[in-house]
């Protein structure tokens, strides 16, 4: 996995609901020591910590760790990113409602939690806003974690964002439901038979008026 520079930021291609567009988010990953002090620091010098880095990031807009957000004024310019060993309570999920985004962590590509927070995210607590892949986010995981409701994927550096977007496309029909698609395979083909069935019987003509004698 790439090294992860504590309190840096990266420019990653980034792939917005299919599309490849430029981020306007900077990812803080904030370090130890600051995480270790948020729940004890006044107020303020928590806001003026966050101000800086948010000064640093495209737009002024900034992804933190979840303890940073939850220790400030929240708002539309400030994002919490979620670690892959997160427990994703009901209070949590609650407090989570009010972020314009929500990213999840993947410090490693073999990591599978986040998928599952994702989908929680969605299907357990209704979340409709912009669910981010952050950290170690490979081309061969896409199509599968767009699956459990991630709609945003920022990109490992050496990931080539062409093959990324075909990734996305990689099948037409999954067997398994999903957050795309709540139905399984075999109820799909069994609602299409029935409805193709349909189709034809009003196509069908009923008697045999107006027919050649």
């Amino acid at each position: 996995m790439p090294e992860q520079i504590t309190g840096a930021y990266s420019e990653r291609p980034l792939i917005l609901r299919g599309r490849h567009v430029d981020d306007r988010w900077g990812l803080w990953r904030g370090d130890s020591s600051e995480s270790d002090n948020t729940q004890s620091e006044p107020h303020q010098e928590s806001k003026i910590r966050l101000d800086a880095h948010k000064a640093t990031t495209p737009g002024g807009r900034l992804i933190a760790p979840l303890e940073q957000w939850q220790a400030s004024a929240k708002g539309a310019d400030i994002a919490p990113w979620l670690a892959s060993d997160v427990e994703l309570s009901a209070e949590l999920a609650a407090e989570l409602a009010s972020a314009p985004l929500i990213a999840i962590d993947f410090p490693v590509f073999t990591d599978g939690r986040g998928y599952s927070t994702a989908r929680l995210l969605r299907e357990r607590y209704g979340y409709q806003g912009e669910i981010r892949a952050v950290g170690d986010v490979l081309i061969d995981q896409l199509f599968y974690l767009s699956r459990c409701g991630f709609d945003a994927f920022s990109l490992r550096e050496d990931q080539i964002i062409e093959d990324a977007l075909r990734a996305l496309k990689t099948f037409s029909r999954s067997y398994q439901p999903g957050v795309d698609s709540t139905e399984p395979l075999f109820r799909r083909r069994l609602r299409e038979m029935h409805e193709r069935n349909n189709c034809r019987a009003h196509q069908e003509p009923t008697s045999l008026e107006g027919a050649a004698v």
